[in-house]
């Protein structure tokens, strides 16, 4: 049996309990599309690109993994499993939790290296000179869902500093705008996302792309901004203890503005046509049936919720432009006292292609407003968190209209409508991943069929 048979043998099985891994309850189905190796004294440091056909969309998953031929310290957590080779064992890691694989990695960033191809390719992009001194110690930040981040001290010879590197593990074809969009707003000199350091971007083989071959990002790194803490636990803390929160949430929607405004002059804005209007209401639509399919408590809504997108079809819509794409509290962190965005990559479920198109501004709005309504659901929606939220989400309204200059108020069934549409989509989320915090956005979309009909 061949070295990388024994990989897939070792993490099908593996894969399956990953928080990453999109297809709960599937047995992995697994196929090689290729491989690709940073040279390393210690041991093999290998990523493999890997087709999972277990759903009903086949989905690309990055898979970095290290070979030992004997055990890691301390390294029970990471170790995929083992194999013979010959008279040896080898050890089969989990390559973000082994520090060997980090340093070769940022290395790779930083430096612009080019990776051994083993039927994939990755190159290492830097956005400037940054030279590293040494790599003092590399964790991966727990609790991810989507990726998998390393969080990194380092020494520069301008002092300490720390990078955290997002690891890409569910790949697709295209750009990636988490590493397009907060590169491009931190080159136009905004303070509102941390500094970008540099990627790596790749290619393996795919039939339905041109000439057979797909290209993409595959890991982010930026500055780490160390002390910062997300919003979510700011605002759900202030809830909890009844500590207002207006001044903080006006602050986040004149930041959320400014970063809008940065975004539209860094890559244009559009006038939408019918068909933009008549595409995104259909997008809306689709995901209320893939909604009523798997909530079928949603059902009893579905007239007022189509006459609510009914409605809004013929009212005059914003310019598009690139917008953050799942935006809420737990995207937001506050250093020195000032608001960071970040994760621009989109919400996960949506097609990559449709996440780096234009889109309209008001959907982050909208899940930002969601979002505030997230922290009284989750403290039981009692009434002290519903007024604390109701008041927040109208602070986080005010900031943002005065800083944009667009009175979103105006015509509140348009916002209305996309908060009813990222609603749907929680309801898909939560009823496929946390059951128990399905009546939020059930909830959410009561509300807002009442205030429509």
């Amino acid at each position: 049996m061949s070295p990388l048979t024994s990989h897939l043998d070792l993490i099908a099985p593996w894969l399956g309990s990953q928080r990453w891994f999109a297809s709960k309850g599937h047995l992995p189905e697994l196929e090689l599309l290729g491989s690709w190796q940073i040279p390393a004294a210690d041991c093999r440091v290998l990523t493999h690109l890997i087709m999972d056909h277990s759903a009903t969309v086949p989905v690309l998953y990055q898979v970095p993994v290290t070979e030992h031929r004997s055990p890691l310290t301390d390294g029970d957590a990471a170790l995929i499993g083992t194999f013979p080779d010959g008279d040896d064992t080898v050890y089969l890691y989990d390559g973000p939790q082994d520090p060997v694989y980090a340093e070769a990695l940022l290395r790779m960033i930083v430096s612009g290296a080019t990776a051994i191809p083993e039927g994939a390719d990755a190159v290492g992009r830097s956005f400037g000179d940054m030279e590293i001194s040494a790599i003092d110690a590399a964790r991966v930040l727990r609790g991810e869902q989507s990726n998998t981040s390393i969080i990194y001290k380092v020494t520069t010879p301008n002092g300490p500093l720390r990078v955290i590197c997002k690891v890409f593990r569910a790949l697709h074809h295209g750009e990636n705008p988490d590493v397009v969009l907060q590169s491009a707003i931190a080159a136009a000199g905004s303070d509102s996302v941390p500094h970008s350091i540099g990627y790596i971007e790749g290619g393996w083989s795919d039939i339905g792309q041109p000439g057979g071959l797909a290209h993409g990002h595959l890991a982010f790194a930026q500055e780490f901004l160390a002390g910062a803490e997300d919003a979510w636990r700011i605002a759900l803390r202030a809830s909890e203890d009844g500590v207002d929160f207006t001044a903080e949430a006006h602050a986040l929607g004149t930041t959320t503005a400014e970063v809008h405004r940065t975004l539209a002059a860094s890559f244009g804005t559009k006038t939408p046509s019918d068909s933009d209007v008549a595409e995104t209401l259909d997008s809306f639509s689709a995901r209320l049936q893939l909604a009523i399919d798997e909530v079928p408590a949603i059902a009893e809504l579905r007239g007022v919720i189509e006459d609510l997108y009914s409605t809004v079809r013929t009212l005059e819509w914003p310019a598009l432009h690139r917008i953050h794409g799942d935006y809420h509290l737990g995207q937001v962190l506050v250093a020195d006292g000032h608001w960071i965005l970040i994760d621009f990559e989109g919400e996960p479920m949506r097609p990559m292609i449709e996440r780096s198109r234009p889109d309209f501004a008001v959907r982050d709005v909208a899940g930002m407003l969601r979002s505030f309504d997230y922290v009284a659901g989750s403290l039981g929606s009692t009434e002290q968190a519903a007024a604390w939220t109701s008041a927040a989400r109208r602070a986080f309204l005010s900031g943002y209209i005065e800083e944009s200059g667009i009175d979103l108020r105006a015509h509140r069934e348009l916002l209305d409508a996309f908060e009813m549409d990222k609603a749907v989509y929680e309801a898909v989320y939560e009823a496929r991943n946390r059951p128990d915090w399905l009546p939020i956005p059930l909830a959410a979309l009561r509300r807002l069929a009442a205030r429509a009909r």
